[in-house]
């Protein structure tokens, strides 16, 4: 049985638990709490974990004797364990009720080829079951989840390499980081010729990330762990004062939680330049701010449309941004990768300079939007969809590269602004679009449009709501 086979399984295991409301989100973290036991049997690791509370204790218990033992063996491992153990089941719950299916999910793990799926991987066991949650729609999980032909684009041209630290600081599972150690593995020939310090460096400081919830944290801390990572995951809220901590990076990928604070409030953090509520704004200063000034520290990062042209605080950090940073490249996403309707994004690439000002000279914009298929299940984006923007990005040398398409093609998708342009640009706006159809209407397609007429009118409702309710406050 290979991990695609076991996926499929674990997710169908889903159905047993309907009846006990179970959310989809619910049973990937109680199917964490159990693998964990599993694999650290598999593994021969389960010394971290006291005997009494090991894999087959659990596995010899049923009925009610069962569900006693398996809220207690929770409890303990988060209260008087250590480590990445303590961490995963710290304030742990379970959410099963009925024992019989518990006991299912326990004895069907238990019968899987765990064999074949040492063999495969168990980190890729584990991924294969987180993407298959987030390409649930039902679960809501993916509704801003990263495709994994995206990750892997972003983390091939920024090129993390061995003694670089690596950061995401809203890293959800830990996809982006998971992916720069792979690459790094694969691309250092001499990996395992590293001395001692440089091998503890590779495995516990390397990679790190921070994540808001919860339950979500117990899942990176799990894919991380599987991955043989252990660096700092943090619980906490970048957007705080707790996010001030993490700096000195030498690499960030990260797609950032797209929205506003609640309640329009804005970021906590006292040391942001141009605090805002917009939080993929606040993500983005914290980002380039991060990033150590030796002339190499870099960041692919991925932002919704309304960071390249909000006014206001909007076009000053994007100037402060193009000051400090070298905002060489500019990715425009299509439409349809991301599980949220209308959700229309793009990568931004760039590298923090040695000084603070005068660090872009041009910014080189690649269209992957305009003119492009709809994405979704029957048609799934795929690292092949990039070739043509690889193959450009990769130019000899970024600062010289060739404008291949804009002289021969006009409608080409890669074309080239100098700082000069782009602040001459109303608002200094960088949502720059030149392909055009015979559908377009002024550079967007009748869909764009559609997009466009739909968010305006969820926008508008929703503050005819909050206008209502205002309103029902005063009468009262």
């Amino acid at each position: 049985m290979n991990n695609q086979e076991i996926v499929s399984k674990l997710w169908n295991l889903c159905n047993v638990l309907r009846d006990d409301g179970i959310t989809y989100q619910q049973y990937v973290t109680e199917l964490t709490y159990i693998l964990f036991l599993k694999m650290c049997k598999e593994t021969n690791a389960e010394s971290t974990i006291p005997e009494e509370y090991r894999w087959d204790m659990l596995l010899a218990k049923q009925g009610l004797e069962l569900k006693k033992f398996y809220k207690e063996l929770l409890e303990h491992l988060g209260e008087n364990c250590q480590g990445r153990v303590r961490e995963i089941y710290q304030g742990a719950q379970t959410n099963i009720d009925e024992p019989k299916n518990l006991e299912k999910i326990i004895t069907t793990i238990d019968q899987f080829d765990w064999y074949s799926a040492k063999e495969e991987g168990l980190g890729n066991l584990y991924e294969g079951l987180l993407e298959k949650n987030a390409t649930e729609k039902k679960s809501g999980a993916g509704q801003y989840f990263t495709p994994r032909p995206l990750i892997n684009v972003m983390t091939k041209l920024i090129a993390p390499q061995a003694g670089e630290r690596c950061n995401d600081p809203a890293c959800g599972t830990f996809g982006f980081m998971i992916a720069a150690d792979a690459f790094v593995k694969k691309n250092t020939d001499d990996l395992y010729d590293l001395d001692v310090d440089e091998q503890e460096f590779q495995r516990t400081q390397a990679f790190s990330g921070c994540e808001l919830v919860h339950d979500t944290h117990r899942l990176a801390l799990m894919n991380a762990m599987l991955h043989d990572i252990s660096g700092p995951i943090y619980l906490g809220d970048t957007l705080s004062n707790y996010g001030k901590q993490m700096k000195g990076y030498d690499v960030v990928l990260t797609n950032p939680p797209f929205g506003t604070k609640k309640g329009g409030e804005r970021a906590t953090r006292d040391d942001l330049t141009f605090p805002t509520s917009n939080k993929q704004l606040n993500f983005l200063q914290h980002i380039y701010r991060s990033l150590n000034k030796t002339g190499k520290a870099r960041a692919a990062v991925v932002l919704p449309d309304n960071v390249l042209f909000a006014d206001g605080d909007g076009e000053k950090i994007r100037r402060d941004l193009m000051e400090k940073c070298n905002l060489h490249t500019i990715l425009r996403l299509p439409t349809g990768i991301f599980y949220a309707q209308g959700v229309k994004t793009n990568v931004l690439f760039f590298t923090r300079g040695t000084e603070e000002k005068g660090n872009t000279s041009e910014v080189w914009i690649y269209d992957l939007r305009s003119e492009m298929p709809s994405f979704g299940k029957t048609n799934p984006l795929k690292e092949s969809h990039f070739d043509d923007f690889v193959k450009c990005y990769n130019a000899e040398d970024i600062s010289a590269r060739q404008e291949t398409y804009s002289e021969e093609n006009p409608n080409g998708r890669w074309r080239k602004f100098s700082y000069e342009d782009i602040l001459a640009r109303d608002k200094t706006s960088l949502d720059i679009s030149w392909i055009k159809s015979e559908s377009d209407i002024d550079g967007r397609s009748l869909a764009e449009l559609l997009d466009d007429i739909k968010e305006k009118t969820l926008n508008i409702s929703s503050a005819v709501a909050e206008l209502e309710k205002l309103i029902s406050g005063v009468e009262e």
